[in-house]
């Protein structure tokens, strides 16, 4: 139930928002406006964060809602990939939100840069995803991540504002991963990639 309480409350927070960007009327446009705070109080309930932080994250868009668009490069060395740690401990691949101003590929290279100090070429792409149908737990909006099989030219680790580390690890012996953006299965998923002749896209 806890589920599709927060699936409602996205639902209703698309609908609110459209409504604010497509409605005409004074009297509409308040009614959009209460329905979409009903969406960040039942969010709030749900999440157990402060109902401002909820409001900041789920209710800061204006026109039609889309899925935010994020991208991870899984980049191999010797038969390992790469994983960079965060500054919360936990290991993922490297990547991020898309920026407005660069493509999904684009963005790709410049978050490996910055986060594991490599530059990389893009070879294919592994995977589109919906993030909620792979991890835990579900954000306040919908999140789709593009995942590219990636190759090192050359470049070194720095320590940055995002990540402490930087090291390749054999899918048998992975550290402690940060699940809500790239769990074991999904790196499973990067190995199979690495090893195959002719990768068929797998997506949702």
């Amino acid at each position: 139930m806890s589920d599709r309480i927060v699936e409602w409350a996205k639902e209703l927070q698309s609908l609110a928002q459209a409504g604010l960007w497509y409605g005409q009327g004074d009297f509409d446009k308040e009614r959009y406006r209460r329905i979409r705070e009903i969406s960040a109080e039942m969010m709030a309930e749900q999440t157990d964060l402060p109902l401002d932080k909820v409001k900041d994250l789920f209710c800061d868009g204006i026109g039609y809602q889309t899925p935010k668009v994020g991208t991870r490069a899984a980049i191999f060395q010797d038969g390992k990939i790469l994983l960079v740690c965060e500054r919360n401990g936990k290991w993922t691949l490297p990547g991020g939100w898309c920026d407005y101003n660069l493509s999904p590929a684009e963005n790709t290279v410049k978050e490996v840069k910055e986060e594991a100090g490599l530059d990389v070429e893009i070879d294919r792409v592994i995977a589109v995803q919906d993030r909620d149908k792979h991890n835990k737990p579900q954000y306040a909006y919908k999140v789709v991540n593009i995942v590219y099989l990636c190759r090192a030219l050359g470049g070194s680790f720095a320590q940055n504002l995002e990540t402490t580390d930087s090291r390749y690890f054999s899918e048998d012996c992975l550290p402690l991963l940060d699940e809500d953006k790239f769990n074991a299965e999904q790196i499973g998923m990067c190995f199979a990639a690495y090893k195959a002749t002719n990768w068929a896209v797998q997506f949702d």
